[in-house]
């Protein structure tokens, strides 16, 4: 947990900052450290008497004495944040965390006019349940106990992964990133197929979900890989393996490599779109 003399500035009071502040408080944060910014008083109102936190509209005054400055707004609207941001940057410089999708490292520093201290992250949808995948890489220059201080801050929305190259967060933002829908896909065709052959709605609705979490938490609790897991349940001549041969003679593994590469492509499209806003 980071220490509770850290101050730190949300600008952004949507899913992602409520869901960080949501899990920093669960684990003991004090919320009178944490400040939000939105023009939407509704949004301000809410976290603020959810957590007990301070909420302005005004990004300048939730500045004041920020230690730690999380970017949660939308990339379309990025540079007019960030340029706004550099008027009222504190001193010494805050470390900031960007969770703002497709939003390079040049890109924000080049709207904040300064060599601010910088990490980004690309969190997914799961951090909504504290249950996250976030990718996180660290801009030069950036010291170790900052490094330390944006993980701690954002394992609050679950498990974090440094990558070497920023180049390497657009690979996250395809399987991590858009991962979410992968399974949700999958699942839901489990339950057509499960229903075409008989099996009422609901009980292939729980079926397909219970079947997911349970061969997720086998995964993250046991020390075999997917495929040694996957060998195990899978025998002889039986009804398991008859399934995986249909799986591979359609092409599952090559078909996921094209999908993936296909929105990390995509990724790095749309970043280079947003950065073109100079």
């Amino acid at each position: 947990m980071p220490t509770t003399n850290t101050r730190i500035a949300f600008i952004g009071g949507g899913n992602m900052a409520r869901s960080l502040i949501a899990g920093l408080v669960a684990d003991g944060y004090q919320a009178s450290r944490l400040t939000v910014s939105d023009p939407d008083t509704s949004k301000r109102e809410a976290l603020a008497g959810r957590f007990g936190i301070s909420a302005c509209a005004s990004s300048a005054t939730a500045l004041d004495g920020a230690e730690v400055v999380v970017l949660c707004v939308k990339p379309q609207v990025a540079a007019g944040v960030c340029r706004e941001l550099a008027m009222h940057l504190p001193a010494p410089l805050p470390l900031v965390i960007s969770v703002m999708a497709g939003v390079s490292e040049t890109s924000i520093r080049g709207w904040l006019g300064q060599p601010i201290p910088l990490v980004r992250a690309m969190p997914n949808t799961p951090v909504l349940v504290q249950s996250g995948a976030i990718g996180l890489h660290a801009a030069e220059a950036i010291q170790e106990d900052q490094r330390n201080l944006a993980e701690e801050i954002m394992r609050a929305g679950g498990l974090t992964h440094w990558v070497k190259t920023e180049a390497e967060l657009d690979t996250v933002t395809a399987l991590s990133g858009s991962g979410p829908a992968y399974f949700f896909l999958f699942m839901e065709a489990l339950e057509e197929a499960a229903i075409a052959e008989g099996l009422d709605a609901e009980g292939a609705r729980l079926l397909s979900i219970q079947t997911a979490l349970g061969a997720a938490r086998m995964a993250v609790e046991s020390d075999e890989s997917p495929r040694q897991l996957r060998q195990r349940v899978t025998s002889p001549g039986g009804t398991t393996e008859r399934a995986i041969a249909v799986f591979e003679d359609g092409g599952l593994p090559a078909l996921t490599r094209r999908a993936l590469a296909a929105a990390r492509q995509r990724a790095h499209a749309l970043s280079e779109l947003i950065a073109e806003d100079k």
